[in-house]
């Protein structure tokens, strides 16, 4: 209705226009300027005082300034430079508008071939206040063999040449954009997050993101949000899907899989103390979920209002509830079957340290716990840097690689066989260095909370999905809080009973007993590297390749048992200890740890793989299941709920289709699609329903969560 009220007075105006051409409030007049030797045409205009004309995109209603060249009666095609950063201003009817007042100019490249000639110049506008008039003017200026000329210019040759220097350029985006389905249909929702913003430096009247005109995207008001410290900006800009309107209709995908990628193209003002930059990004896909998560997290914050930048709301409790949930994630990994043997091991580290002073056993659980924090500081780097090359990374990601699984296989069977007592870590000098024994060090414990970040990795918990969900779309500062938050998590115990070692008394007291529990946690250790070695053979071929890792194993085993029973002849020693490392050599000259083209790792035959365009054409109901061998919580999923048979007669009743996705080794089709739904890990579940809609389940499942979404 706006639009319509918009156009009648248009009209009237411009009939008015016809009769008085005085109601024109804006002037034109044209220059040539000579720059980095480029000869270039300066169209300067000056509008009435509050008067507006337009910018390539006009807003939500309005039409953008539009000039045609013309020689002896014939059109020339001049390339146009950028247009200048735009003001943003409210019309009738609370309508957002995009455009310029005053004076202000548009820059053209001025041809050879137009030397010595007259150039006829044609502009037409829609110029706003309180109402709306279309008005035009029409110049011929003169240009010499130099390419030079003007004729009524409105602004000095000194003045164009700043605006012309503060033109926006092509730079590629140094903030994230994420697209995802809106909560209305048919619409979308493009949200952007700024690190480290200075709001000062935000520029008044005017947008932080302008969207150029892209088909079928009608691209609606920005919201601005800011969090509490003044270091973040979040941004939202609601698009509507046109493409309904179409002919043939080019209807919103409900997989959230476009069927030809979408470029958008914005104009970004922020810093204003620096000239504005035009940066592009194509979309191939939009999160089915991802709104409703960033409306939740801005669920604290008030929206600023489009034309008051001054007016933005600060965010205070999204982030310390983002942190409250990765500390309890880590506190929770800490029961997790990937990480137990290590936390067994450091418990066991807590006994044996049980009779040493309050500042020692403090001493020592510290270690601990910067052995986790440094490690997870590491691994957010290590993400960001990935992530700063264009790739996109999911948790748990080290272990989508061979070489690094076979290398923490063997880490864990060595200290499987120290626990067993088939050796003894010593120093150089022996057991005892300046008569004093020798103890697990301050070293060890660093060490060992590395090791338990490592493996603690492949896990999922409660409350750690929603916290990594957020840290893989945030700040870099974001992001190194909510790993550190999920480190003091899992360190947490350790940092308890270091802070009250009396807590250290509720376990038993050292003894006999001792010995056995460091044999049943060798074994525990074995059942880890066990597991490992099924993660290993889901990324290489262990058909083919499995005896050069069962034979390094058995000689490293050797190894250490010669050294103990056999001969502590030093040149003996080190020939079996060569003999794995030859043996590895000549595996890896075999590319035995090249990643295999895997199949899907359900073995029964209703399970197919998943692929984006079988799950696209899937017509019957769908369930999909994102896992990996190295996921030990998709195991125990799958265990209670897809091998039940109540989860087999679901899918039998209902006829649904299921899919697989194989996260075991990098597959960036599931790491795009899990990203769409801001979703960084597995396990993931999706149904597909009856009307088409993905919906994202989560990483916990049960019969009664999937059967609430099947309809």
């Amino acid at each position: 209705m706006k639009l319509y009220i918009f156009s009648f007075i248009t009209l009237f105006f411009a009939l008015k226009l016809h009769a008085n051409p005085q109601l024109n409030p804006v002037k034109m007049g044209a220059s040539t300027l000579k720059l980095n030797n480029q000869n270039i045409l300066a169209l300067s205009f000056s509008n009435e005082k509050d008067w507006h004309t337009y910018w390539k995109n006009p807003g939500d209603a309005g039409t953008e300034i539009k000039v045609k060249f013309f020689t002896t009666g014939e059109e020339v095609k001049l390339t146009a430079y950028s247009w200048p950063a735009p003001k943003r201003y409210l019309d009738q009817g609370d309508m957002v508008a995009y455009g310029y007042e005053k004076k202000y100019a548009l820059f053209f490249k001025l041809d050879p071939s137009l030397q010595n000639k007259t150039l006829d110049i044609q502009a037409d506008w829609l110029v706003c206040k309180d109402i709306c008039i279309p008005g035009g003017q029409n110049l011929s200026m003169k240009l010499d063999k130099n390419l030079m000329g003007e004729q009524n210019p409105l602004l000095t040759s000194s003045k164009l040449k700043d605006i012309f220097r503060q033109l926006p350029t092509t730079k590629k985006p140094n903030f994230e954009l994420f697209l995802n389905k809106g909560q209305k249909p048919n619409q979308l929702a493009l949200t952007y997050i700024i690190e480290n913003a200075d709001f000062n430096l935000i520029k008044e009247n005017s947008n932080i993101l302008f969207p150029y005109i892209q088909l079928p995207l009608d691209f609606k008001h920005e919201k601005i949000h800011l969090d509490q410290e003044k270091k973040i900006i979040f941004g939202r800009i609601y698009i509507d899907w046109d493409g309904i309107y179409e002919e043939p209709a080019w209807e919103l995908p409900a997989d959230g899989i476009f069927k030809k990628p979408i470029d958008m193209k914005f104009l970004v003002t922020y810093p204003k103390n620096q000239p504005a930059k035009i940066i592009s990004k194509t979309f191939s896909q939009f999160s089915l979920v991802g709104d409703k998560a960033m409306s939740d997290l801005f669920s604290s914050m008030a929206e600023s209002k489009p034309v008051d930048s001054s007016a933005h709301q600060p965010a205070d409790s999204s982030l310390v509830l983002i942190l409250m949930f990765g500390f309890l994630g880590g506190l929770i990994l800490n029961l997790m079957p990937c990480v137990l043997p290590v936390i067994s091991l450091k418990l066991f580290g807590l006994i044996v340290h049980s009779e040493q002073s309050h500042s020692k056993i403090l001493k020592h659980n510290l270690a601990y716990a910067l052995g986790v924090i440094f490690s997870f500081v590491v691994l957010a780097s290590l993400i960001l840097v990935i992530q700063s090359g264009g790739s996109k990374i999911g948790w748990g990601f080290q272990l989508q690689s061979p070489m690094f699984v076979f290398f923490m296989l063997l880490l864990i069977f060595i200290m499987a066989l120290n626990m067993l007592g088939l050796f003894e870590f010593v120093t150089p000098g022996g057991k005892n260095l300046g008569g004093t024994q020798l103890k697990a060090g301050f070293t060890g414990d660093f060490l060992n909370g590395i090791l338990a970040t490592i493996l603690s990795t492949p896990c999922s918990a409660p409350f750690l999905g929603t916290a990594l969900t957020y840290a893989f779309m945030a700040s870099t500062v974001q992001i190194y809080l909510v790993f550190i938050a999920i480190a003091i998590g899992l360190s947490f115990p350790f940092l308890l009973t270091g802070a009250f070692p009396n807590l250290i008394r509720l376990l038993p007291k050292p003894g006999a007993w001792m010995e056995k529990l460091k044999n049943f946690l060798g074994l525990s250790l074995l059942f880890t590297a066990i597991w490992l070695f099924d993660v290993l053979g889901g990324l290489i071929d262990l058909q083919q390749n499995g005896v050069y890792v069962t034979t390094i194993l058995v000689l490293v085993f050797f190894a250490f048992y010669f050294r103990k029973n056999i001969s502590q002849n030093i040149f003996c020693y080190l020939f079996t200890a060569l003999l794995p490392v030859l043996i590895f050599i000549y595996a890896v000259n075999q590319n035995a740890f090249a990643p295999n083209q895997m199949k899907s790792i359900s073995q029964a035959k209703a399970w197919q793989a998943w692929t984006p365009e079988k799950l696209q054409r899937a017509k019957d109901i769908t369930f999909v299941n994102f896992t990996a061998k190295w996921c030990l919580t998709c195991k125990v999923n799958k265990k209670l709920v897809l091998d039940s048979s109540e989860f087999k007669e679901l899918v039998a009743q209902n006829n649904i289709l299921l899919l697989e996705g194989d996260w075991t080794k990098r597959d960036q089709a599931i790491t795009d699609f899990l990203a769409s739904y801001n979703i960084v890990g597995v396990p993931a579940y999706f149904i597909k329903n009856k009307k088409g809609e993905v919906i994202s389940l989560g990483e916990t499942i049960s019969i009664s969560k999937i059967k609430d979404h099947l309809k």
